[in-house]
């Protein structure tokens, strides 16, 4: 499973087997951020909820995919391409950034340094149409470029959750109204959480 460059990889080790023990059974060592997983606003702003005191019914609502494969410049998604996509016949609660970076999901340098993302201004943008959660299907929702994870900030500061290293997202429609489920593990004062998330059909 690629992660985030900097941090160790995930290591699920059979602690039980069947076959010797009558039940199977397995140990997880893995960073809170492993594979597909839900930054709550704790992880860049230090009074910010953590992943446990995000409301359960926050953590869902009406979702729209926004399919921006051909709107990336520069590895950069700017609001304007937001606009463009954004649904006309309904407002979203969840936004879903559909960059096709996942089909190149691998532990190759172009996978884990080279993804697109959102600038400040896009980040704006988003914020403006009073979302609770945002997700991309790239490693993180800024580009591996901005060190200084200028929309993680202005997401999580507005507590906006955001949802990253998401996959499948081009077996969704745009102008469709999912309902997206963001099921994080609730870890009790963790910035975040490995997610599986739901986008159920109408």
């Amino acid at each position: 499973m690629p992660v985030w460059p900097t941090i160790a990889l995930p290591i699920v080790e059979p602690m039980g087997v069947i076959a010797r023990d009558g039940y199977s059974v397995e140990r997880l060592n893995a960073m809170t951020h492993s594979g597909t997983h839900l930054d709550a606003p704790y992880h860049f702003i230090e009074s910010g909820k953590t992943v446990d005191q995000i409301a359960p019914g926050d953590l869902m609502g009406i979702g729209a995919v926004l399919d921006l494969r051909k709107e990336i410049t520069n590895d950069v998604i700017p609001p304007a391409a937001v606009e463009r996509h954004w649904p006309k016949t309904f407002q979203p609660e969840i936004v879903l950034l559909e960059t096709g970076w996942s089909h190149s999901r691998s532990a190759t340098k172009k996978y884990l340094y080279d993804f697109p993302g959102i600038i400040p201004a896009t980040a704006d943008w988003i914020v403006s149409k009073k979302v609770k959660g945002v997700g991309t299907d790239t490693l993180g929702i800024d580009p591996y470029a901005n060190s200084k994870f200028e929309a993680h900030k202005v997401l999580l500061g507005h507590d906006i959750w955001i949802l990253e290293a998401l996959d499948h997202l081009d077996t969704l429609k745009e102008e469709t109204p999912y309902t997206v489920v963001a099921a994080p593990l609730k870890l009790e004062g963790a910035s975040g959480a490995m997610s599986r998330v739901f986008a159920i059909e109408p």
